[in-house]
């Protein structure tokens, strides 16, 4: 190991053990899969040229200033940080371009919080979201996708869903699931429901994500929800509030703007929330999907059977997995399905498409 006299490097040395990548620390095997693909890297033909190591961090939502380091006894430290190396060498051109690691049957770094996850997609949806301000007398069009399988058979349909929701919820609605519909009338005096599909009410729910989940808390438990801080929550509520938040985010396609960025933020404050890599999308697209699982409450642990899907990159989201059964005994069925939103839009009337609307 050769000694460092240059000072900038010395710098960079000391930003590399303040980085913090906004990830749990990763598990040995992680970090010996790293190794080996950093050392593979760094011992390939024509390693000696490489100049100027780039170490990037591996979300693209949340950057850091580049650090130049040593490759020389920075690579554990590199791999513990939870971020990735790539190392430059330049064309004869005098232009840059990434090694290639000749090693390619090692799996790829994983390693990623749900809470980075989720504030990925916050950001991607405030950067992305679409600005809208529906009148109360129109309608909101939804077209959804449900590609369901048969565990057993492996038999796949595709279903088309489109839904017209009133407004402020005075008129009746169209509403479809797996592919059949039905009028939905308006509700009765002091009905609710959750998720709400009044615009009104959507509008009225806070966009800070700590504001979020206090309010959806008063409202789930009303007079006993007053806790002022998160920390005041217990576990049994942050299950609520799980469900809640996930409701609103699946049921809700098209919201004020503000509340779904804070809506996935929330999610990514929840306890049980967990990133799980490598899950398929409706149109094969492989992604990081967040799901949860709640804490050990009286009666056992409660699973949450659905998944939030989305890019590993960038953090849009895809869409949904889910399951369903029908029939009892012997005659259950059980199907995963697949489904994203294919598109939304305003309209005057209920059955009236986009097109029609101008």
């Amino acid at each position: 190991m050769r000694d460092i006299h240059d000072p900038r490097a010395l710098w960079d040395l000391r930003d590399l053990a303040d980085y913090d990548a906004g990830v749990p620390p990763l598990d040995e095997e992680t970090r010996r899969r790293g190794r080996a693909r950093l050392l593979a890297t760094i011992t390939a033909p024509d390693a000696d040229r490489a100049r100027k190591p780039i170490l990037r961090n591996a979300s693209p939502v949340r950057r850091r200033p580049v650090l130049r380091i040593a490759l020389s006894g920075v690579v554990a430290a590199a791999v513990t940080a939870g971020v990735l190396v790539a190392v430059q060498h330049d064309r004869d051109d005098g232009r840059g371009r990434s090694a290639q690691p000749p090693v390619t049957d090692l799996p790829p770094l994983r390693n990623v919080s749900a809470r980075t996850v989720l504030n990925g997609a916050a950001a991607y949806a405030r950067q992305h979201e679409k600005p809208v301000s529906p009148r109360d007398d129109q309608f909101v069009y939804s077209k959804e996708i449900i590609k369901e399988t048969n565990q057993k058979t492996g038999t796949t349909k595709t279903h088309v869903s489109e839904n017209w929701r009133s407004v402020d919820g005075s008129q009746r609605s169209w509403v479809m699931e797996i592919g059949k519909g039905w009028w939905a009338p308006p509700l009765k005096e002091n009905e609710s429901v959750w998720p709400p599909q009044d615009w009104s009410e959507l509008r009225q729910l806070p966009t800070d994500p700590e504001q979020l989940i206090l309010a959806i808390e008063k409202k789930s438990f009303g007079g006993q929800g007053e806790n002022a801080s998160l920390d005041d929550i217990s576990d049994e509520e942050w299950m609520h509030i799980h469900f809640s938040l996930a409701g609103l985010l699946k049921l809700v396609p098209v919201m004020p703007e503000g509340l779904r960025p804070a809506a996935y933020e929330a999610l990514g404050m929840v306890p049980g929330v967990k990133a799980v890599p490598n899950q398929k999308d409706a149109k094969g697209r492989v992604g990081v999907a967040i799901t949860y699982k709640a804490p050990d409450l009286p009666g056992g642990t409660i699973g949450y059977g659905s998944f939030f899907i989305f890019d590993p990159v960038t953090y849009a989201f895809l869409g949904f997995r889910d399951e369903r059964s029908s029939g009892d005994g012997k005659d259950m069925k059980v199907y995963t399905q697949l489904s994203y939103l294919d598109s939304w839009a305003i309209v005057d009337r209920a059955k009236q498409y986009p097109s029609a609307a101008g």
